[in-house]
């Protein structure tokens, strides 16, 4: 009897998975579920390049339509799952569908979180987003974005690029707080209001209410703000729903071994929205990265056609923001030391992170190969100046 593979989500995770089965010999069937009605794309360009109008949807596929047919991959888009039986290995669609399978793949990613519901909200996740707020992002147009992370400040940055007025809102004390250190989060402060982005922190936002042709939004100091449009950014919520109701285990995303497998037989987990073993430093953590998804993908693909290897990684990201390209490595904390190499003033810089002088995370404007270096020393616990000895 053929062997069925089923991978529920056609994101980086579930598409990669698919094209490591292939690379590594396996001959069943891999049927791919998207619930876009899209090609599989990449996310990192929808807040930049796309929203910008610089680049086109069929510009960033990850895969060119016919590599599914080529790969004998079975691709459906615009499907709904609604549930999954793990005792029939069967995946339900939302039209009533049956859908077998020998093992499954749950690369559901997340959505974006939004607490709040008023009509002059957007959010910025996926390439159906995109027509409405690009309509709205007009030169001379007034913007609030509440959360200056990556993707809020990255929206921010591509507005004012536009020629948009753009208020950017931050709970936290600096930009960037879950991946900068407060010395280089500062930088950011200024490179935002350098380029006219008019920047709060601290601001705890209790309400955004529409009022007319405006949507205003509260702090609880008092401040208030209003624009015809707010983006909210403050973060994503995993898509464990399908996971949990099966009875698999759920726990910040959906728990799974260094092999991607879940609580399930035969079900395993990739991407945003696995909760994973930390191979370096102990532990378990949930990557949002495109790179994270991507080889998590990848790994646990080749773990389900047949290999043996845990997923180990260090983490890394980017960002594009008013033309600087930021590169984050490893797990920086507040409570790392700092040594800098470069000029913070001129944006051209690495910072490292140090425990104890092992480095722990580094961080980069302008320097893609020192980030590199840096997470070769992270993976193997160097101390910055025994790496540094040795490179030299």
């Amino acid at each position: 009897m053929a062997h069925r593979t089923v991978i529920v989500g056609a994101g980086i995770a579930g598409v990669s998975a698919a094209a490591a089965m292939r690379r590594s010999g396996y001959e069943g069937d891999i049927v791919l579920l998207g619930e876009e009605p899209e090609l599989p794309y990449r996310r990192p360009p929808v807040s930049k390049e796309i929203v910008r109008g610089e680049k086109t949807p069929d510009e960033i596929r990850i895969k060119k339509p016919e590599w599914y047919d080529q790969q004998s991959v079975t691709l459906r888009t615009g499907v709904t799952v609604a549930s999954i039986d793990t005792e029939a290995h069967v995946v339900h669609l939302a039209d009533g569908e049956e859908v077998g399978y020998d093992q499954l793949l749950l690369a559901t990613g997340g959505r974006a979180r939004n607490p709040w519901s008023a009509s002059g909200i957007r959010t910025l996740r996926s390439l159906a987003d995109v027509p409405r707020l690009q309509s709205e992002l007009t030169p001379g147009s007034h913007l609030i974005v509440v959360g200056a992370g990556l993707i809020g400040s990255e929206i921010a940055a591509s507005a004012r690029t536009m020629g948009c007025e753009v208020t950017l809102l931050e709970t936290a004390a600096l930009p960037l707080p879950r991946l900068l250190p407060p010395e280089l989060g500062e930088l950011y402060v200024d490179l935002h209001k350098s380029e006219g982005t008019d920047l709060h922190t601290g601001v705890q936002v209790t309400s955004i209410e529409d009022e007319g042709d405006q949507t205003t939004v509260r702090a609880s100091d008092g401040r208030s703000w209003s624009a015809p449009v707010v983006v909210v950014a403050v973060g994503m919520e995993p898509n464990v729903e399908l996971a949990e109701a099966a009875g698999i285990e759920v726990a910040n995303g959906i728990v799974v071994d260094a092999f991607g497998r879940t609580s399930a037989p035969d079900v395993f987990a990739a991407g945003d929205v696995a909760n994973q073993p930390n191979g370096v430093l102990g532990g378990r953590h949930r990557v949002e990265h495109w790179q994270g998804a991507q080889n998590h993908g990848t790994a646990i693909g080749k773990v389900m056609a047949g290999g043996d290897v845990p997923f180990v990684e260090v983490p890394w990201c980017w960002s594009d923001q008013y033309g600087h390209n930021l590169q984050v490595t490893g797990w920086p904390e507040t409570t790392h030391e700092l040594v800098v190499h470069g000029s913070l003033h001129d944006r051209d810089f690495i910072a490292y992170l140090l425990d104890d002088g092992v480095v722990r995370g580094a961080v980069g404007i302008g320097r893609p190969r020192d980030i590199r270096a840096a997470e070769k020393w992270i993976a193997a616990g160097q101390r910055l100046e025994d790496a540094l000895e040795g490179d030299a």
